[in-house]
């Protein structure tokens, strides 16, 4: 199966990986000090070349991922947004998680939200999942707070795994939503 998953919205387009060209734009996100400071540590080249591999070889094993995000005006991406298989242990798992992650030039103009609803609708509607999870450090007030504001309930905190026990970002807060929940929103398409 190979990903041609391309979303649409007013303003951003959720679209399949496109490399290498995509990767100085990415480095640009994933290896600046404020745009992963809700992460263990910045990618450097080798890294974020990996990451984005990763993300290309899911989207194309499942026809989902943590895609591209663009601005329909045009310009590099922006930011990833997508649905990933949850690749540990957790009282959660196994699940989809929704993701986001942006340059810090476009935080808080509500491009994320745009992003996320285009992604948990095409999760439900097209994919047909029962389920969407995301999850986030206890400190990570922005992004806990766009899964409220997409519907998501907040369930059990949990340690997360792959984050030492000693570093202060390994708290996390879970959040989940359901098809049934999704669709029973005053908007189903979560254009709200």
């Amino acid at each position: 199966m190979v990903d041609r998953t391309c979303l649409e919205g007013d303003r951003v387009r959720l679209r399949p990986w496109r490399l290498p060209a995509d990767l100085a734009p990415l480095l640009a996100i994933n290896g600046d000090p404020a745009a992963m400071r809700h992460f263990p540590k910045t990618l450097d080249a080798d890294e974020n070349a990996l990451f984005a591999q990763r993300m290309a070889a899911h989207g194309d094993a499942h026809g989902f991922t943590f895609w591209p995000v663009e601005l329909r005006a045009g310009g590099p991406l922006v930011g990833v947004v997508g649905l990933l298989h949850v690749a540990f242990a957790a009282p959660f798992t196994p699940a989809v998680e929704i993701g986001w992650r942006f340059a810090t030039a476009h935080h808080g103009q509500g491009l994320a939200r745009e992003a996320a609803t285009l992604a948990l609708d095409h999760g439900f509607r097209r994919l047909g999942l029962p389920r969407i999870v995301a999850f986030a450090s206890e400190w990570n007030a922005p992004s806990w707070g766009l899964m409220v504001r997409l519907g998501m309930r907040r369930g059990a905190d949990f340690d997360h795994p792959r984050i030492p026990p000693d570093h202060t970002l390994q708290p996390h807060r879970c959040y989940a939503i359901t098809a049934a929940e999704w669709f029973s929103r005053p908007d189903p398409a979560g254009r709200i």
